[in-house]
C-alpha cells in the first residue's frame, strides 16, 4: 500500500532585523546591573534586609519555624524558599541562611543553626547535614506581619505573595550592619549595639532636629560582635556625617605570664571578620621573612568554652610591649574597616549618615504602628456591631426564634431578622451562623464586658490614630521594650588612641607617646577620659553629655604614668592613662569615654570603681565602708604592684566612697536615716592593709540630743583611734 505523501510545508518568511550592538550591549548590562542593585546586592534601609534575607526569614516564620519548635534540616527550608519565592539557585540561598546564624558575623543572629556552620577560617557543612530555625530577635522582625502593616506583592512567578519589606521592630540594619557588592557600587556597614541605637532612634523621635553629635552621644561607635579595640574615632564621625569613613580596629591583647621564665602576648579579641589561622599564617610569614623578631611560638588555644585564645611566646630579652606593637604593624591584629553606608531609600541607592539612617527606620516604624493601629481599629469596629446584634439578639431570644421558625429559607430568615429586630445582612447573618447555647444568661454578660472593652479599645486607638505625640510615643516605648528584651552590653572597646603605622611603611614601630600632665576624670556612669592640660591650664566645667552624669572624682598625672583605682572590693589596681580618650580641657565631654571597668579588666561585676587616685601622691586617701569604718592611707607608700590591697574588710563589707583627705580637712558619714559623724581627717591615723576606725554603725538607734553632740567630739564607738587636736 502506497504510504499517503505529506502536503509540503509553507515556505517560512525569513525575518532579519539589524541592531545597534553598543545599544543592545549597554541596555542589557543596564538591566543586569539594575537587577543585582535593587533585587541581589544591597539592603532595605528601613528593615535592614536584601530580598534574599527578608525571603528567608519571611518563609521560615511561615514554616512555624520559631524558636520554642524543633530545628529543621536547612535544605528543606533552602527548597522552600527556592521553590515558592527566591528565583536563583539554592547555593546563594543557604550561604544567606548561614549568614544569619552566624554569631561572629551578625551582632545579633536571625537564625539558630544546629550543626557546622562554618567559622572565619572555616565553611560550614552542606544545608542536608545542618538544621536550623528563627531565632528570638528575627520574631520581632516579622510580628504583626497579619495585620497588614506592610504591603505584599506577587513572587517571581505570581502563585505567591511575599511582603514588599518586615516590620522590624528594631533598627536592624544598623544592629546588624551589611556588605554586598554590586555593579558599580557597593555597601559596607558596621554593626552596632542595639541599646545604644534604640536609645539613639528613641531621642530623635522625641527630638527631630537632633544633630549628629548629640545623637553620637548614645552610639559613639560601632559594635562588633567578634569585640576588639577601635583606634581613632575621626573615621567613625566622618561615617556617622556623611556615611563614608574608615577606622582602625585592633585586638584585645594582655600580656602576661605564661610560664615560670615565660613572658607572652595573649589575645582574647580579633578585629571584625579576621580569624586566628590568618593571624598564625601572616605572623609565621613575617617571622621567616625576618621583618618579625622575638616571637617564639604561637599557639591556638581557643574552645567552646572559653572563647577565643591565642597565646604568642616572647622570646627572653625581647620586650613583649613592643613585639606586640610590631604584631599590629605586620599581622591582621590591627585590621582597618571602611564605612560605605549605601542603601535603598525608596527604591533609589543612597550614602546615609547616622541621622538618616534612623530617620528612614524612624518614618518606616511610624508607617506600620499607623496601619497596625487601623487594622485593629477596624476589627474591633466589627467585632463591636456583631456584639451589639447579639446583644439585641439575646434580649428578645424567643421572638428571634420564632422568626427563624416560621421562615422557609435562610435569606427569608436573615431578611426578617433584619426587618424586626432593626439589624443589618452582617448581624443577622452572625445570629444565624451561632450556636444556641451561646445565647444563655451568662454569655449576655461576657458580650457585656466585651462590648465596654472593645469601646475603650477603639477609644484608645482612635486617640492614638488621632496624635502625633502619642504615636511616636507609642513607637518609642515598643522600642526601648524590644531592646530590655533583646539587648547586650557593648563588646567593643573605643579608643581616641594612635594606630599603629601602616604595614606598608618598613621603618619600625613608634612607641614614642609625648609625656606631658594630664588629669583623668570618672563619671559617676563609670566612665573615664584624659584631659591633657599645658603648663598653667585652667581645667572647666564639664559639659552635659547624658541624664544623670557628672565627675565623681578626678586624678592628675602623666600620660605615660600610672593611676590607681580604688575598688568597692577594698583594692587600688593601676593603670596607664595613655589609651583612654582624651577630650578638651574647656569641655570635659564624659558620654565619649571608655568604661573604666572595662579598661582596667575588671571580671567580677559584683566589685565597683569608687574613686581614682595619684600613685605618686603623699595627700591621704580616705575610704568609707558601708558598716561605717573610715581608713586614710597615702598612695605614694602603696607597693610597686598591679593591684594593692588597702583595706582589711569584713564579709558583707564594702567601700562605698573614697576622696583625698589631708590632715586639716574634716570627714563626714551621713546613714541612710540621716545619722550624721563630722570629725578632722587628722583624728584618723594613715595605715596599712588594716581594717580602720568604726564610724557609725548602720541601724543604729537614734541618740539624745547631748549623745549627738558628744558624738561630735567622738563618741564610744565611732570614736577614732587618735583623739583630734586640742585646739590652739
Amino acid at each position: 500500500m502506497a504510504r499517503k505523501q505529506a502536503p509540503a510545508a509553507e515556505p517560512v518568511e525569513e525575518r532579519i532585523e539589524d541592531i545597534d550592538l553598543e545599544a543592545e550591549m549597554q541596555g542589557s548590562y543596564l538591566e543586569y546591573a539594575y537587577s543585582v542593585i535593587y533585587s541581589r546586592a544591597l539592603p532595605d534601609a528601613r528593615d535592614g534586609l536584601k530580598p534574599v534575607q527578608r525571603r528567608i526569614l519571611y518563609q521560615m516564620a511561615e514554616m512555624g519555624l520559631r524558636p520554642d519548635r524543633g530545628h529543621v534540616k536547612s535544605a528543606r527550608v533552602v527548597g522552600e524558599v527556592m521553590g515558592k519565592l527566591h528565583p536563583h539557585g539554592d547555593s546563594a540561598i543557604y550561604d544567606a541562611l548561614v549568614r544569619l546564624a552566624q554569631d561572629f558575623a551578625m551582632r545579633v543572629p536571625l537564625v539558630d543553626g544546629h550543626g557546622n556552620f562554618g567559622s572565619l577560617d572555616d565553611g560550614p557543612a552542606a544545608s542536608r547535614y545542618t538544621e536550623a530555625r528563627l531565632a528570638a530577635p528575627a520574631l520581632s522582625l516579622t510580628e504583626d506581619l497579619d495585620e497588614d502593616v506592610v504591603d505584599f506583592v506577587p513572587n517571581y512567578d505570581g502563585q505567591f505573595q511575599q511582603p514588599d519589606v518586615l516590620p522590624a521592630a528594631y533598627p536592624n540594619l544598623l544592629v546588624n550592619g551589611a556588605s554586598g557588592i554590586a555593579v558599580g557600587m557597593a555597601t559596607s556597614m558596621a554593626p552596632h549595639n542595639l541599646i545604644e541605637v534604640v536609645n539613639a532612634a528613641v531621642h530623635l523621635l522625641e527630638h527631630p532636629e537632633a544633630t549628629t553629635d548629640e545623637l553620637m552621644e548614645f552610639v559613639p561607635g560601632p559594635d562588633f560582635p567578634s569585640g576588639g579595640i577601635v583606634m581613632g574615632l575621626d573615621g567613625v564621625k566622618d561615617a556617622y556625617e556623611t556615611g563614608r569613613g574608615a577606622i582602625k580596629v585592633r585586638a584585645k591583647a594582655s600580656i602576661e605570664q605564661i610560664g615560670p621564665r615565660r613572658t607572652g602576648i595573649v589575645i582574647t579579641e580579633l578585629p571584625y571578620m579576621v580569624g586566628p589561622e590568618r593571624v598564625i599564617e601572616k605572623m609565621k610569614d613575617a617571622v621567616q621573612s625576618k621583618k618579625l623578631q622575638g616571637v617564639a611560638d604561637v599557639q591556638d588555644l581557643t574552645d567552646r568554652h572559653h572563647g577565643l585564645r591565642l597565646v604568642i611566646s616572647i622570646k627572653t630579652g625581647f620586650d613583649p610591649a613592643a613585639v606586640l606593637e610590631l604584631l599590629y604593624r605586620l599581622t591582621p591584629l590591627e585590621d582597618s574597616f571602611n564605612f560605605n553606608n549605601v542603601a535603598l531609600v525608596d527604591g533609589q541607592p543612597r550614602t546615609l549618615g547616622l541621622k538618616e539612617l534612623l530617620r528612614v527606620y524612624i518614618d518606616h516604624r511610624l508607617q506600620v504602628v499607623t496601619r497596625r493601629s487601623r487594622f485593629r481599629l477596624a476589627r474591633r469596629q466589627e467585632r463591636l456591631h456583631l456584639v451589639r446584634g447579639l446583644l439585641v439578639a439575646i434580649l428578645d431570644i424567643d421572638e428571634v426564634i420564632q422568626v427563624i421558625r416560621s421562615s422557609d429559607t435562610s435569606e427569608q430568615a436573615r431578611t426578617r431578622l433584619c426587618q424586626v429586630f432593626d439589624l443589618d445582612e452582617v448581624q443577622a447573618e452572625y445570629i444565624l451562623e451561632l450556636r444556641l447555647r451561646r445565647l444563655t444568661k451568662f454569655s449576655r454578660i461576657e458580650l457585656e464586658q466585651e462590648r465596654d472593652a472593645l469601646l475603650a479599645e477603639i477609644a484608645q486607638l482612635e486617640e492614638l490614630l488621632g496624635s502625633d505625640v502619642l504615636l511616636r510615643r507609642k513607637v518609642a516605648e515598643e522600642l526601648e521594650a524590644t531592646a530590655d528584651k533583646l539587648g547586650t552590653p557593648r563588646r567593643t572597646l573605643l579608643m581616641n588612641a594612635k594606630p599603629a603605622a601602616p604595614r606598608s611603611s618598613k621603618a619600625a614601630p613608634s612607641l614614642q607617646i609625648a609625656d606631658g600632665p594630664t588629669l583623668v576624670a570618672l563619671s559617676t556612669t563609670g566612665r573615664a577620659v584624659r584631659v591633657d592640660l599645658t603648663d598653667g591650664q585652667q581645667l572647666s566645667a564639664p559639659s552635659r553629655r547624658s541624664k544623670h552624669d557628672a565627675i565623681l572624682a578626678t586624678a592628675a598625672g602623666t600620660i605615660r604614668g600610672e593611676l590607681g583605682a580604688i575598688t568597692s572590693r577594698g583594692r587600688v589596681m593601676r593603670f596607664s592613662p595613655i589609651d583612654i580618650p582624651s577630650v578638651p580641657a574647656n569641655s570635659i565631654q564624659l558620654g565619649g569615654g571608655v568604661r573604666l571597668r572595662d579598661y582596667i579588666g575588671l571580671v567580677d561585676k559584683s566589685e565597683q570603681i569608687v574613686s581614682i587616685t595619684a600613685l605618686d601622691s603623699d595627700t591621704p586617701v580616705a575610704l568609707g565602708t558601708a558598716q561605717g569604718v573610715v581608713k586614710r592611707f597615702v598612695p605614694s607608700t602603696l607597693a610597686p604592684k598591679p593591684e594593692v590591697e588597702v583595706i582589711a574588710l569584713k564579709p558583707g563589707d564594702a567601700v562605698v566612697g573614697a576622696a583625698a583627705a589631708p590632715d586639716e580637712a574634716e570627714l563626714v558619714f551621713v546613714t541612710k536615716d540621716a545619722q550624721l559623724l563630722r570629725f578632722a581627717a587628722a583624728s584618723v591615723r594613715p595605715q596599712g592593709a588594716a581594717a580602720g576606725p568604726r564610724g557609725p554603725r548602720p541601724g543604729a538607734p537614734r541618740r539624745s540630743r547631748r549623745r549627738k553632740s558628744l558624738a561630735r567630739r567622738g563618741p564610744a564607738r565611732g570614736r577614732p583611734t587618735t583623739p583630734p587636736p586640742k585646739p590652739g
